[in-house]
């Protein structure tokens, strides 16, 4: 493959913007009037998982907040405001948290690689993987734990949105609003459920008592 140069890009936007034009002489007219998506996408840096691409959405239909290893932080200001922007702003009626499987964030943690600033970063992975060691040990390969992790820390990140306060108090007033886990595998280019979304107040356990 040649590498491409930024006079490149430029050349393929030209080329892509008089494609659509040709096809839907209102696209751009439609696009630049409204923002109304129903989805907001938080999801892996990845390059290879572009949110729009592999759910066959177009431009407008989804919003997206993308970092290293799809980390939900409440103290991340970047991602609060992007989902306070989505849910009171735009009142998009679902947020998927996708992983995917051999992300590097959580490859580095598990090979202990130090990377700096993104050690800081990935501590709640960290956190992840001395909580399940023992499971983890029970798995063959390297690369079997890497995805485990990858699985288990897109439960923890549904988990902490759900726990935010932008999304409890959306769900306090009755907003329609459902948050969904899913993980993308690169080798075959599917989307799974992970099962662990939520539509409604997370039960605090105290309340069982």
């Amino acid at each position: 493959m040649n590498a491409k140069t930024p006079r490149d890009l430029l050349a393929e936007n030209v080329r892509w913007a008089e494609d659509r034009i040709a096809s839907d002489p209102e696209y751009f007219q439609r696009l630049s009037s409204l923002q109304s998506p129903d989805f907001l996408w938080i999801g892996c840096s990845d390059s290879r998982v572009p949110a729009n691409v592999i759910t066959g959405l177009e431009p407008g239909e989804v919003f997206v907040h993308r970092n290293v290893a799809n980390i939900v932080y409440a103290a991340d200001l970047n991602c609060m405001s992007v989902v306070k922007f989505a849910v009171d702003g735009l009142k998009v009626k679902h947020i998927i948290v996708c992983g995917h499987y051999g992300c590097g964030g959580v490859r580095a943690v598990l090979e202990n690689s130090q990377e700096g600033l993104v050690d800081h970063w990935l501590a709640p992975v960290h956190n992840l993987y001395r909580r399940y060691r023992r499971e983890l040990a029970t798995l063959e390969t390297l690369d079997a734990q890497i995805d485990r992790v990858c699985e288990l820390n897109v439960v923890a990140q549904v988990d902490a949105l759900c726990h935010s306060p932008i999304v409890v108090e959306a769900w306090e007033r009755g907003q329609e609003l459902a948050v969904h886990g899913w993980i993308y595998r690169l080798s075959d280019g599917r989307l799974r459920d992970l099962k662990c979304g939520r539509s409604a107040l997370p039960v605090d356990p105290a309340d069982d008592d």
